[in-house]
């Protein structure tokens, strides 16, 4: 398999698969995935010449993770904010670093990544790329088959907390890996001091009108919201709350399931919405989206 034929997912399968049969070989426990020791040995398992030799713990303000080259583009370095609180984040960056590796070196000499807040100021070539990564880190760590047998058909905060302790990641990224797939209507939203610092929906419940445009806009928490309620730091099993208080053009009598964890350690809170399956909160007279 070359360079110009991978993709995210082939790539990921193809160290997934090696990481299983070494598993199973030797008896190892299978997650969360060792993305520094992994990330030595893949120009090996792809039989390439411009090995990573190091993954190292560095104090790069501003930024989460580098890949960067020697001067001849023979070896290759990935860095990692030492300074980032969440052992989760240290390894979802190392394994995004690596998929800037394994995707994207013949693209760009070198790859400086920021956090997901400063993706707006990239052009959307960059932010391909970006997003690239970060669908790789997320298939590596958080094999699909795996990750499915871990969720249970009525889903909540507790089941997500322990998909982020199988896996090593954070909460945020246990959840986003089920957004990429359900088909429930589901919403995220993290914020911080009263305001949505982003959200993001799935397929099902974007369609459905259930999204917020937080790039460039303040949108502050819905007074009634679960997640504007100081008294309640935790809510894992979520509550019912009426439809209207987070979509104003919802009907009267829907309601949605909210649940929410507040993080001191990164002052943020994260918000998780479940609509009913017929849920529909576009404006009547709005043309919707396809």
């Amino acid at each position: 398999m070359t360079l110009t034929t991978l993709t995210a997912p082939k790539a990921a399968n193809r160290l997934n698969q090696i990481l299983e049969t070494v598993s199973l070989a030797h008896d190892l426990t299978r997650f969360p995935v060792n993305v520094e020791r992994l990330a030595l040995d893949t120009a090996s398992v792809f039989g390439w010449k411009d090995a990573v030799t190091e993954v190292q713990s560095a104090d790069i303000k501003g930024l989460e993770g580098c890949l960067l080259p020697n001067e001849n583009k023979s070896q290759w370095l990935i860095l990692y904010n030492g300074n980032m609180k969440s052992q989760g984040r240290v390894r979802f960056t190392q394994a995004h670093e690596l998929g800037h590796y394994l995707l994207h070196r013949q693209q760009k000499d070198s790859f400086e990544c920021a956090n997901a807040a400063d993706m707006y100021n990239l052009s959307q070539e960059e932010k391909d790329i970006e997003a690239d990564a970060d669908r790789f880190a997320s298939y590596l760590l958080m094999p699909f088959d795996d990750y499915r047998r871990q969720i249970d058909s009525i889903v909540n905060l507790e089941v997500f907390g322990s998909c982020a302790n199988r896996y090593g990641v954070s909460l945020t990224a246990a959840i986003l890996r089920w957004l990429e797939y359900t088909e429930d209507k589901a919403v995220l939203v993290v914020s911080r001091g009263g305001f949505m610092s982003w959200a993001w929906s799935s397929a099902s419940a974007f369609k459905a009108g259930a999204f917020f445009r937080t790039k460039n806009n303040v949108i502050p928490l819905p007074s009634n919201s679960l997640a504007a309620d100081d008294s309640i730091k935790i809510e894992r099993n979520g509550i019912n709350i009426a439809g209207k208080v987070w979509f104003q053009h919802a009907e009267p009598m829907m309601s949605l399931r909210e649940m929410k964890v507040e993080s001191d350690q990164f002052d943020s809170i994260i918000t998780l919405l479940i609509l009913p399956s017929v849920a529909d909160v576009w404006p009547s007279n709005f043309s919707k989206v396809d």
